[in-house]
């Protein structure tokens, strides 16, 4: 297996809707604690306040532009019972679903709950699309 190296690190801040701050903050979900980054050493990470999701970039295998959604379906942390993919959700306007070849921890301690895929509402959905879908190929 060959050993890609990264130009440089990218980190994409969630975007906020005004409405779901307060109640994001009380969960430690703030724009400080919210962003999604592709780091030097190729990995995706994601941090939504406590919650945390890591993996290669290679191990994605796709991504789709989402949105606008209702905000009970995005808002917070959550599980989608339909894929039982994860939901890190700060603002109704956009987001982007990213798929994985294997499926990653991120709403539970340990590692028993895995999910497929994880939708992220970041502020700038369409380049973080742009430098995941490159792995994707």
């Amino acid at each position: 297996m060959s050993q890609r190296r990264y130009a440089m690190s990218r980190r994409f801040p969630f975007r906020f809707d005004p409405a779901f701050r307060p109640v994001l903050a009380l969960f430690g979900v703030r724009p400080g604690t919210a962003w999604a980054e592709v780091d030097d050493d190729g990995r995706l990470v994601v941090r939504f306040g406590p919650w945390r999701l890591t993996t290669a970039r290679e191990n994605v295998t796709g991504v789709e532009r989402g949105g606008p959604y209702r905000w009970w379906r995005v808002i917070g942390a959550h599980l989608s019972l339909a894929d039982a993919g994860a939901t890190f959700g700060s603002s109704t306007a956009a987001g982007l679903c990213v798929r994985f070849r294997t499926p990653v921890p991120a709403l539970a301690p340990g590692r028993w709950l895995r999910h497929p895929a994880v939708t992220i509402t970041v502020a700038d959905p369409d380049a973080l699309a742009g430098l995941l879908d490159g792995a994707s190929r």
